[in-house]
């Protein structure tokens, strides 16, 4: 594995993020898949999300890759969630969170294995 990684590797991690939130967003006003634009923009968001995320998995552990895509996934889409649906959290959802936000910055500013 390389000492650095190319900026792309994390260009494409970060869309892969950004189209599994919007994936997830719309997911919840599909009704069952019975509304044609929500599904439509479901089932585009998660194979884009999926073919963003084929490059950083080749180059990147892939435990690592998926912590971070799953870990930074969660932390959106509650804030997307949080913002524009108004879904309120209670303490242990925002302690919830914390950990897996922390669990990430550890991932990437402590792990050897990510490859700086």
């Amino acid at each position: 594995m390389p000492s650095a990684l190319p900026w792309t590797t994390y260009l494409f991690l970060a869309a892969a993020i950004v189209a599994e939130v919007i994936a997830t967003t719309a997911l919840a006003r599909t009704e069952n898949f019975t509304r044609l634009w929500p599904s439509v923009i479901t089932v585009v968001g998660y194979a884009a999300a999926f073919w963003f995320l084929s490059y950083p998995i080749r180059v990147l552990p892939t435990g690592i890759v998926y912590a971070v895509w799953s870990g930074a996934g969660i932390i959106l889409i509650t804030l997307v969630a949080w913002l524009v649906y108004d879904q309120k959290l209670d303490l242990p959802a925002l302690l919830g969170l914390a950990l897996i936000i922390a669990g990430v910055l550890v991932i990437n500013l402590f792990s050897k294995s990510v490859g700086h």
